[in-house]
C-alpha cells in the first residue's frame, strides 16, 4: 500500500450511516432503511441502540449491481421508434 493509498484509507470511512448512504444515492433516509431491512442492501446493526451501518464496499457493490440490472433492462426494453 502506498502512502497515498494509506492516507485515502484513513480519510474515507469504512462504514456509513444510513443518512450518508441516502446522500450518496440521492434518495431519502426511509428508502435506504427499506433497502436495508428488505435485504436489498447489506448492512450491520451495531451498538446497544442497534444503529445501522453500511460498509462502503457493500454500497459500491450495490451500485455496480444496479448498473448491471439497468443495462440488462435497457437491452430488454429498447426505445421504440415511433
Amino acid at each position: 500500500m502506498t502512502t497515498e493509498e494509506a492516507s485515502d484509507a484513513r480519510t474515507v470511512p469504512r462504514f456509513l450511516l444510513l443518512s450518508e448512504v441516502a446522500g450518496e444515492l440521492n434518495v431519502s433516509d426511509s428508502q435506504v432503511y427499506h433497502m436495508v431491512r428488505s435485504g436489498e442492501l447489506p448492512a450491520i446493526k451495531i451498538g446497544g441502540r442497534g444503529q445501522w451501518r453500511v460498509e462502503r464496499t457493500q454500497l459500491e457493490r450495490y451500485i455496480a449491481l444496479k448498473y448491471e440490472e439497468t443495462a440488462a433492462w435497457v437491452r430488454e426494453n429498447p426505445l421504440s421508434e415511433a
